[in-house]
């Protein structure tokens, strides 16, 4: 059994795993495995492989559901942004798991433990894992923790145009009217520059510059999320004070 790891999925995410062998196959290299031919080793391929479809139907069916208005396309694209290898590898870092590889020698000398595909591949395996141990639920409660924030916090705006992320952070609690204007214009007519405002119920909440209305809006909106995220920051902080 890997030391500490079951400890640590106890305490921050009150995981408990059933069947510690699927854990140890998880986070287990097969460099690892052809330095201990004596030992009776699976490394985590096949669960990876596994872990990778769950984790395309469960992030699919979430934004499927939180964005009923976004079309296909779209969908894709943020999907494409959050199930990509950087991201994995992030939440990888952040939930500790690479602390827990177990690499051969030779991989642990060239610093395999860091690499991202190999931060990808061992979130995969253990979402795999948790899948095989614990079931749907488990792995929806897991990912509700370590990845949709991140939706909240901005880490994929880059996939969603920031006027639907906008709309949706606005909207989270109920109907909120958004109200683009035209604040003022400026430069030759072959150079124009526009301005424009976002109001949410009447109240201004961000102004963006661009060349064309659309870009100002795109900006304006930005704007207000940025805005917004600082005072939801300030919030949280002041009330751990």
């Amino acid at each position: 059994m890997i030391p500490g790891i079951q400890k640590e999925l106890a305490d921050r995410f009150d995981i408990h795993f059933s069947n510690p062998a699927l854990l140890d196959e998880a986070f287990t290299q097969a460099s690892y495995v052809n330095e201990h031919p004596r030992e009776d080793l699976k490394f985590y391929e096949r669960i990876e492989f596994l872990g990778d479809a769950v984790l395309q139907l469960t992030v699919s069916e979430y934004i499927y559901k939180r964005y009923p208005e976004m079309p296909q396309g779209k969908l894709t694209r943020l999907r494409a942004a959050m199930v990509q290898e950087a991201s994995f590898a992030k939440f990888a870092l952040e939930c500790h798991f690479d602390q827990y590889i177990r690499l051969g020698k030779g991989e642990e000398k060239e610093g395999a433990r860091h690499r991202a595909s190999l931060l990808c591949d061992i979130f995969e395996s253990f979402v795999g894992a948790l899948y095989l141990d614990k079931g749907k639920d488990a792995v929806v409660a897991f990912i509700t923790t370590v990845i949709f924030p991140k939706l909240d916090a901005g880490w994929f705006d880059h996939a969603i145009d920031y006027k639907t992320a906008l709309q949706e952070w606005l909207q989270r609690d109920g109907d909120v009217l958004i109200d683009y204007e035209l604040a003022h214009e400026d430069g030759p007519e072959n150079d124009r520059s526009f301005t424009m405002t976002v109001a949410a119920d009447g109240t201004i909440v961000g102004q963006g510059t661009g060349k064309s209305k659309k870009s100002a809006e795109q900006a304006a909106a930005l704007k207000a999320l940025n805005e917004l995220r600082g005072q939801q920051e300030t919030l949280i902080t002041h009330g751990k004070d």
